[in-house]
Parts: C-alpha cells; sequence; structure tokens
C-alpha cells in the first residue's frame, strides 16, 4: 500500500503503512525523535500503578525506587536493541520475527503479543477512563473509557506522524503533571520517613527490579514499528543485529 504523501513533508498525512515494508525514500527523523515518543508513552497512569505495585507487595519506598530504577534500564537497554532492527528491517517487530521463529512458528509469540496488547488495552482503558470521567465530572467511568477509547481509535488510524505528535504533547503535560504531583508530595508528607519507614529485603527489592524490567520489556515486541520510520544509514552506538531477510 502506498502512504499518502512523502513521510519526510511537512504537511499531515493518514498512515497507511500498516505492517508493511517501509521504502528508503519515505525514511524520516533521527533517533533524538523517538525520545518524546517513548517518554510520553511511560508518563502515564498505567507506570504509576506498575510502580506502586512494588510497595504494595511489600518493598521499602527507598529500595523499591532503586530495584524499579535498575529494572528500567535494564529492559530499557533489551528494548533498544529490538528498536535498532527497526530502520535496519524497515519492518514492524513482529513481522521480523519470522526470521527467528518462520512463518509458523512467529504464530506463537504474535499470539502471547496479542494478549499483552488486549491487556494494556483493558487496564489503560479503565484507568484512563476513570480519570477523564473524574475531569469532566461525568459520574461514571463508563463515559470516560468511551471517550478514551474513541481517541485511541483515532490516533492509532491516522497513525506515525500523529502518534509522535500525540507523544510530544504527552511529554509536555506528564512533565508538568508529575512535577506538579511531585511538589505536593514533598509539601504534604514527610519524604524522609517514608523512604527510611522500612529495611531492605531481597525477595521485594527482586519484585521491583523485574516490575520495572517487565514494564520496559513490554515494549520489546513493538518498539520497531516505530523505528523502521527511520533512515537505514542511522548510526548506533553499537550495532545489535545485521540485516537480515524476514521470510
Amino acid at each position: 500500500m502506498q502512504a499518502t504523501g512523502k513521510a519526510g513533508t511537512g504537511g499531515p498525512r493518514v498512515e497507511r503503512r500498516s505492517i508493511d515494508f517501509v521504502p528508503e525514500n519515505e525514511r524520516h527523523g533521527s533517533p533524538g525523535q523517538q525520545f518524546t515518543l517513548w517518554f510520553g508513552a511511560n508518563m502515564q497512569i498505567t507506570a504509576i500503578v506498575d510502580g506502586a505495585l512494588a510497595v504494595l507487595f511489600g518493598a521499602d519506598a527507598l529500595w523499591a525506587i532503586i530495584g524499579l530504577l535498575i529494572g528500567n534500564l535494564l529492559g530499557g537497554a533489551v528494548m533498544a536493541l529490538h528498536a535498532a532492527q527497526g530502520p535496519k528491517l524497515g519492518l514492524p517487530q513482529m513481522i521480523s520475527s519470522r526470521a527467528q521463529f518462520g512463518i509458523f512458528g512467529a504464530v506463537i509469540p504474535l499470539v502471547l503479543v496479542v494478549v499483552m496488547y488486549l491487556g494494556f488495552a483493558a487496564t489503560g482503558t479503565v484507568l484512563s477512563g476513570q480519570a477523564v470521567s473524574l475531569i469532566l465530572h461525568a459520574g461514571t467511568p463508563a463515559v470516560g473509557m468511551i471517550v478514551f477509547g474513541a481517541l485511541t481509535i483515532v490516533v492509532a488510524t491516522l497513525g506515525y506522524k500523529y502518534i509522535h505528535m500525540l507523544g510530544r504533547i504527552a511529554t509536555v503535560v506528564g512533565i508538568l503533571g508529575f512535577t506538579y504531583l511531585g511538589i505536593r508530595l514533598l509539601t504534604s508528607q514527610d519524604v524522609g520517613a517514608l523512604l527510611g519507614a522500612g529495611s531492605f529485603e531481597f525477595p521485594t527489592f527482586l519484585l521491583a527490579i523485574s516490575l520495572g524490567a517487565g514494564w520496559q520489556l513490554t515494549y520489546g515486541p513493538y518498539v520497531a514499528d516505530y523505528s523502521r520510520y527511520l533512515p537505514s544509514k542511522t548510526q548506533h552506538a553499537r550495532p545489535s543485529c545485521r540485516p537480515i531477510s524476514a521470510r
């Protein structure tokens, strides 16, 4: 399928590449432009819930923060390796996985990824729907869920360029929102007492690491879907793979 307009131009366009290979003449951008996309994706409600689980499961607040940081760094490194495949292959992550698993073998990880997508969609819709309903004073989460779901469908249909635009907006809103929450936390709570209230426990520390790593690893199956729009000659600090052809 052909895209409606060249990707490198400044005018908006509707995405039509879907799971297709992205030709070189439609590639554009730089690795730095991927920052707001993924930063914005992490500055959201579900990430807060994921991090809070470490404390809910018994981890000390200080060691939970350290464990989550380590986990995110480890998981992010693996995620980056997957992202490096995008410019080289120009294919979505799950399509390129046919090279490793084969055409029929790739069905197994694909099914698992679809289940993961459904889980993300369900939790994101419920949590965001509740937040939207509170903002709109709708009285029922169903209204917020419908609004959030409709916006998600629209942005996903419009595609890559609009997802990037939303990522930039989410980055700014996320920074402002979390800065405000941080200030409120520091001014209303005894943070020193909270951080020093518990003791180090290795099992819960490992749990915090796994929560952080798992959060980033779940982006792995589709991180190359966005980096595939970068030019094939995009430089990497250390190449993670050599070009291979999907069967």
